[in-house]
């Protein structure tokens, strides 16, 4: 497992990089520095400056290469040339957190946290948001699935969303109360969506009429909570789960961890650093996995 330094304060958040385009970078953000940065295979980053006070958070690649930013703190999504600098910008009249592309390609959706609602910019810069029907649900995280829909997570109204294209809602409570999710990813190999679950220490699995399946992660120690998940090109499933820094005593490793899809094997893999408070997790162009410390304000690599 290899760590790079990339920023300071506590701010290192979302990681992406262009799979379409089979881009050779990966892409963070850093909210309170109000940068975007380019961190190459050898851990060598660049940065790039956003506007001030903007709060760049959600980041993802549509099908043409071109990089959309969400500023939380402006209210606005940003698209980014390929150089990092900033093209245009829309205001959403919401706080846009994570980001999703649409099936299409090109729509980029976005899931108003404190606004409790999701949205969606289209290509032609039409945006349009809606309301979730459940109050304070702190929607985090949104993702497309196999169903041609959009799915996310409600940190506090404890439930699965999914959206159509047309903006129909539908919101599928959890088993465990109070779980916190997190992360949703569709599964790569069949009808489903994966989700962490924070506070449950349970990973879950959604299919798409709703049912919901979940599966407790085993534990290093008591205090261990989880952060995000994402899927391998072996379709092997790959969780965070890091010491709780609300509950930081006993003190304890962080970890990457692997589960086997056909053997179910759990592979604990320890962070070389302490208190990372874990954020997000994906397969970068190289294979392997690269993972996003928040309070460490380090990216890190796993090989696999």
């Amino acid at each position: 497992m290899k760590k790079y330094l990339v920023l300071g304060l506590g701010s290192t958040h979302e990681i992406t990089w262009d799979e379409a385009r089979h881009g050779d970078k990966l892409w963070v953000t850093g909210e309170l520095h109000d940068q975007v940065v380019e961190v190459a295979l050898d851990g060598a980053h660049i940065f790039h400056p956003m506007p001030i006070g903007s709060g760049p958070h959600g980041i993802e690649f549509n099908k043409l290469g071109e990089l959309y930013v969400s500023f939380e703190f402006s209210n606005q999504l940003a698209h980014l040339d390929a150089q990092g600098g900033v093209m245009e910008i829309f205001d959403v009249h919401s706080d846009p957190h994570g980001l999703g592309i649409d099936p299409d390609g090109l729509t980029c959706w976005y899931t108003g946290k404190e606004d409790n609602q999701i949205g969606k910019l289209e290509p032609n810069g039409t945006v349009t948001n809606y309301p979730l029907a459940t109050p304070n649900a702190l929607p985090i995280y949104i993702k497309s699935g196999p169903d041609g829909n959009m799915w996310f997570t409600e940190l506090l109204g404890n439930k699965i969303g999914r959206i159509t294209k047309n903006g129909q809602l539908n919101e599928y409570p959890i088993p465990t109360p109070n779980s916190r999710p997190i992360a949703v990813r569709p599964d790569p190999q069949g009808q489903y969506m994966w989700f962490t679950e924070e506070a449950g220490n349970k990973i879950g699995r959604i299919d798409m009429q709703g049912n919901i399946v979940e599966f407790p992660i085993p534990k290093t120690q008591e205090n261990v909570i989880l952060a995000s998940l994402a899927f391998d090109s072996d379709g092997d499933l790959w969780v965070q789960q890091y010491v709780d820094q609300n509950n930081p005593n006993p003190p304890g490793d962080d970890h990457i961890i692997r589960i086997r899809r056909k053997t179910l094997e759990f592979t604990y893999f320890t962070v070389p650093d302490r208190e990372t408070v874990m954020h997000r997790i994906t397969q970068g162009p190289d294979g392997n996995m690269w993972f996003t410390e928040l309070k460490a304000d380090r990216v890190g690599r796993v090989r696999r």
